[in-house]
């Protein structure tokens, strides 16, 4: 099994940045998808950015430039950088790691919630 530790989430204001980072641990397989999603009151959980084990990205389309995604395999570990947040970025933060080639299940992080005041 994998475990998923997120942290970095909290208060801040537009405009400003926040980090959150998401520490992977257990049976990890070395093909992978990791990344994270977002789900704000009333709205469906939608992709954020994600990363895979060889270093291919992609982003949901509201970023427009703002966050990026990155990771450190040697810690199995994903950051998300999030720069110029704005109200609209408020929503609980998922963290999420999908085994390619149908080794192992996929899991999500607890969750951890962005506020961003304006």
């Amino acid at each position: 099994q994998v475990q998923l530790v997120e942290s970095g989430g909290g208060l801040v204001q537009a405009g400003g940045s926040l980090r959150l980072s998401c520490a992977a641990s257990g049976s990890i397989f070395s093909y992978n998808i990791m990344g994270w999603y977002r789900q704000a009151p009333g709205n469906q959980r939608e992709l954020v950015a994600r990363i895979s084990s060889g270093g291919a990205t992609h982003f949901g389309d509201f970023v427009k430039g703002r966050f990026t995604i990155s990771r450190d395999s040697a810690k199995n570990t994903v950051y998300l950088q999030m720069n110029s947040l704005k109200p609209e970025d408020t929503a609980v933060y998922y963290c999420n790691y999908r085994p390619l080639g149908g080794s192992g299940l996929e899991v999500w992080g607890q969750g951890t919630l962005v506020t961003v005041s304006s």
